[in-house]
C-alpha cells in the first residue's frame, strides 16, 4: 500500500480489525519513510446485479452513488456513520442474496427507503420526496401520515414529545 503522505509503498500494518457488520477490515498503518499513519479498509470484491434504469439502460451497481443518496437524505441527522454503513451493507447483502443477474433501479430504491426509515424519519421523508417525485404539499402530507400510522407506540410518544416541547 503506497504512503499517501510520501508516495514510499514501504508501510506495514500497525492494527486490524473488523468493521461496521464484520463485512470490511479496518487496518492502521504506518509508512516505513516518514512514520505517518493512515487507515485503510479492505472489503472484498462483490459481484453485484447490473442495474436497470427506469429508461431501460443497463449499467454496473455504484456503490459511492448508494452511499451519496443515502447520506444527502441524512445530511444534518443525528444518524451515526456506524448507523449509515450498517444500512448499505444491508442493501448490498439483500442485492447479493436475490440471486439476480439483473435488479431494477426502483428495487435499489425502494431498499433505501426501507432502511431510511428505520434509521431516521426525516431522511426517509427526504428521499421519498425525490424518488416518489411528490407532486404537490398533499402528496407530502399523504407519505407522512401513512408513516405516522406504521410508528411503534414508543415512537409516536417519543415523537409527540418533540412537538410539545417545541410550545
Amino acid at each position: 500500500m503506497r504512503c499517501p503522505f510520501c508516495g514510499a509503498q514501504d508501510t506495514k500494518v500497525v492494527d486490524s480489525r473488523l468493521h461496521g457488520d464484520g463485512d470490511q477490515v479496518r487496518r492502521r498503518r504506518e509508512c516505513n519513510v516518514c512514520k505517518e499513519r493512515f487507515t485503510t479498509y479492505e472489503s472484498a470484491e462483490l459481484n453485484l446485479p447490473r442495474v436497470v434504469k427506469s429508461d431501460g439502460r443497463r449499467v454496473n451497481f455504484d456503490g459511492r452513488k448508494l452511499r451519496a443518496g443515502i447520506e444527502r437524505a441524512l445530511e444534518k441527522r443525528p444518524v451515526s456513520t456506524e448507523a449509515t454503513d450498517a444500512a448499505i451493507s444491508h442493501i448490498t447483502r439483500r442485492l447479493m442474496a436475490g440471486g439476480d443477474g439483473e435488479v431494477s433501479s426502483r428495487k435499489i430504491g425502494e431498499l433505501v427507503m426501507d432502511e431510511l426509515k428505520k434509521l431516521d424519519q426525516v431522511a426517509y421523508v427526504r428521499f421519498a420526496s425525490v424518488y416518489r417525485q411528490f407532486e404537490d404539499v398533499h402528496a407530502f402530507r399523504e407519505e407522512i401520515e401513512r408513516l405516522e400510522t406504521q410508528l411503534t407506540p414508543e415512537a409516536r410518544r417519543q415523537q409527540l414529545d418533540l412537538l410539545d416541547d417545541d410550545k
